[in-house]
């Protein structure tokens, strides 16, 4: 059975949620259209921003998940990216902190669907 290889991120606006990610991630998208970016984050895996079908884009659907950012380097570099992604003016949800997986932080897209920083496994 194949791997999932498609994380979808529902957002109300494209163009701004492609804007926040391309500027976070450093990463430019294969594919935009109006409703649908992608990016490839890995050979064959994709992480896309979707607003859903036209009649679910707006401001009342909630629009909440968790992406999460797995680094090298243990609780250094998790805090330096901390440190990285506050100079670009996110919007921090819990400054680092260490949990039972390591050090963690959580900062949330202008939808307010949260992205965790974590060490990797």
């Amino acid at each position: 059975m194949p791997a999932p290889n498609l994380f979808l991120i529902y957002v109300r606006d494209a163009q701004n949620a492609t804007a926040f990610y391309r500027d976070l991630l450093e990463i430019e998208p294969v594919f935009t259209s109006p409703r649908y970016v992608a990016f490839e984050v890995a050979p064959g895996v994709m992480f896309a921003l979707w607003t859903g079908r036209n009649k679910d884009a707006t401001p009342s659907t909630p629009r909440t998940s968790e992406v999460g950012l797995m680094v090298s380097g243990e609780a250094r570099a998790v805090d330096q990216t901390f440190a990285n992604w506050v100079e670009k003016g996110v919007h921090v949800v819990e400054e680092p902190y260490d949990e039972v997986f390591g050090r963690t932080f959580v900062i949330a897209d202008t939808d307010g669907n949260l992205i965790r920083v974590s060490p990797v496994d």
